[in-house]
């Protein structure tokens, strides 16, 4: 990178065009995350099929991702905020581009997962980064959202064709081409972070010493959050492993919390949370987590299963959502300006709970409505996706930015658990038989829609609550203001 460059990037770029370089990097990182899943599940047939793998092998080709991703964000975010964004981030990609190339050599389904595993680090140290990154180049929060609508755009579009593309891909190549596509990105990013973004600057750095057994509680304890959901759809409420898995989560959280409350250099100082910034932005990223994997989840199983529509025409019936999700970046920055970036996060959240109480309470008497939920949560989860989490990482000070990042996305991946867990937990308990079954009696068809609605309107309630508790939280204090 030359000088100038260097004294451009040290002063911070006064528009998106003269951070290009650097956008094209952190789009790239946001990319990965987006495509990754939903790219590799319309290959799990063939995986299955190819690699000999039972159902809960499968599962766990993706859940092994999450749940490591998941679980590391924190422990990454708080060493990059130690040791440097940049180059945790940097370390990240290389370890990210070498294990998608392991992909070519996989010949079991253990194999897979443990690329699984390895992609699921990748992400870790990655993904808060961008943000972080991304929230750091710029010093005014306009240039701030408008960062952050930009890169969040890129990986929504990703999420948006990856099932397409994947589909066309398997029609001509082996399904190992899914994964392999993560190396020109990884090179891409790589050259985008390297060029476009400056040394880590020790001033916003700090040393404390790493809370080594506070990442240990946190770590575990989020990865028992995130199994405990999947035990509860695989093994069902009637059982006691995922209860015992909820109860170890809980219990982890509480010595986590309090660990955290004594030690002289914690990993997430609770007074960091007490900023109404902070802690309303966490809120409304939350309710949006919940609302949206369970409506997901809902809509999937309505069209094809209670419908009948086939997969093809209930990818059409999505489109709604699609198009808000990628279109509706253009509408981001002038909705902020006219309101505030306070106002637009709690006005967004609510868009959200109120797409998903009117898929609960009118989803069965026609598409129409369900047109209009997809469109109101995809509206919703648009901006408060981003103007959420520039909120949060405003409320932080400088040296605290990556594990704020991190922080959203973890309360983004284990409110999405907790939203699907308990949707599949509610259709357990009251439809019986397979719900797979091809031809419903009008017994089950009842017995789904009651379901359905319990569920929507359980998941509702719980968004509203948290909801309210960010408006709440945002309106104490001068919470428009950094406290540092």
């Amino acid at each position: 990178m030359s000088s100038a460059q260097t004294t451009v990037i040290a002063a911070g770029p006064r528009s998106l065009r003269e951070a290009w370089v650097a956008l094209a990097g952190l789009s790239a990182v946001f990319l990965f995350e987006m495509l990754d899943n939903s790219i590799l599940n319309v290959a799990l047939p063939t995986i299955g099929r190819e690699l000999h793998a039972s159902t809960t092998a499968l599962q766990w080709v993706t859940g092994a991702y999450a749940v490591v991703f998941g679980g590391l964000m924190l422990g990454f975010g708080a060493v990059a905020d130690r040791f440097g964004r940049r180059r945790v981030m940097l370390a990240g990609l290389v370890l990210l581009a070498v294990a998608s190339l392991a992909t070519a050599f996989v010949g079991t389904v253990g194999q897979l997962i443990a690329v699984r595993v390895a992609m699921g680090v990748a992400a870790a140290m990655t993904t808060p980064g961008s943000m972080a990154l991304s929230f750091r180049l710029f010093a005014d929060d306009g240039l701030r959202v408008r960062a952050t609508t930009l890169i969040s755009t890129v990986g929504l579009v990703g999420l948006a064709v990856g099932p397409t593309a994947g589909g066309f891909v398997l029609a001509v190549a082996p399904w190992q081409v899914l994964l392999l596509v993560n190396v020109p990105i990884a090179v891409l990013a790589i050259i985008g972070v390297r060029r476009g973004i400056a040394a880590d600057q020790p001033a916003e750095l700090h040393r404390d010493p790493v809370d080594v057994a506070g990442a240990v509680l946190g770590t575990a304890t989020i990865v028992l959050a995130l199994v405990a959901p999947t035990m509860f759809v695989d093994a069902g409420a009637g059982s006691w492993v995922p209860w015992a898995f909820t109860g170890a989560a809980v219990a982890g959280g509480i010595l986590f919390f309090r660990r955290e409350r004594t030690a002289a250099y914690p990993l997430l100082d609770p007074r960091l949370l007490a900023h109404p910034l902070v802690s309303s932005g966490l809120a409304f990223k939350a309710a949006a987590g919940l609302a949206t994997a369970g409506l997901g989840y809902l809509v999937t199983l309505q069209l094809q299963l209670d419908w009948g529509w086939t997969p093809a025409l209930a990818a059409i019936g999505l489109l709604p959502q699609v198009v808000v999700l990628v279109a509706g970046g253009a509408l981001i920055r002038p909705f902020v300006e006219r309101v505030g970036l306070s106002r637009a996060a709690w006005i967004s959240a609510t868009s959200v709970v109120a797409g998903l109480a009117v898929y609960g309470a009118l989803s069965r008497y026609g598409y129409l409505w369900v047109a209009i939920a997809l469109v109101l949560v995809a509206a919703g989860m648009r901006v408060v996706g981003v103007v959420a989490g520039v909120n949060v990482l405003r409320g932080l000070p400088p040296n605290r930015t990556t594990i704020g990042a991190a922080l959203t996305d973890t309360a983004t991946e284990v409110t999405s658990a907790t939203g699907i867990a308990l949707t599949g937990t509610i259709l357990a308990t009251l439809f019986t038989g397979p719900i797979t079954t091809p031809t419903w009696t009008p017994n089950q068809t009842a017995q789904f829609h009651t379901a359905t609605t319990t569920a929507s309107l359980t998941l509702t309630t719980l968004a509203a609550a948290l909801v309210a508790y960010g408006i709440v939280r945002s309106r104490s204090g001068n919470a428009n203001a950094p406290a540092w």
